[in-house]
């Protein structure tokens, strides 16, 4: 597990899964923070990023001075990531089934021609942690 002390506003926590291509990176530039599936074997940033959530807006965060706490857990097989804020799981990216879940369920798009990942729904899963987590202890 990877982890980023921040103060909202301003963060980038980038971890790359032990299985070549596939990294997250969780960004937050001022406005708002966003979890990124990624696949680093292409050559460019609008290629690479394979779908975006959005995991908080900075003016709606409570406490916006406090520091807290980001972190990414790669599954054993390293298909499977999850972002943790302050210790609670708050998105998680499947590149197996290239589906993304998370808290905040935006954004919901129909895809691009050609796009495999499914984008009409980023609904959070309950079950999809617990397989993760159970994952992690296999």
């Amino acid at each position: 597990m990877e982890s980023l002390l921040f103060t909202p506003g301003k963060a980038f926590l980038s971890v790359n899964s032990p299985v070549v291509p596939w990294t997250v990176v969780f960004e937050d530039e001022g406005v708002a923070g966003y979890f990124y599936a990624c696949d680093r074997s292409q050559e460019t940033q609008d290629h690479a990023i394979l779908d975006a959530m959005l995991i908080y807006n900075v003016s709606a965060l409570k406490d916006r001075e406090t520091q807290r706490l980001a972190a990414v857990d790669w599954s054993r097989n390293g298909l499977q990531a999850v972002l943790y804020l302050d210790g609670t799981a708050q998105a998680l990216f499947d590149f197996g089934a290239q589906r993304g879940f998370c808290r905040t369920d935006f954004p919901n798009f129909i895809a691009q021609q050609g796009d495999r990942w499914v984008k009409t729904t980023h609904a959070w899963s309950d079950s999809e942690l617990q397989r993760f987590e159970a994952s992690l202890y296999a």
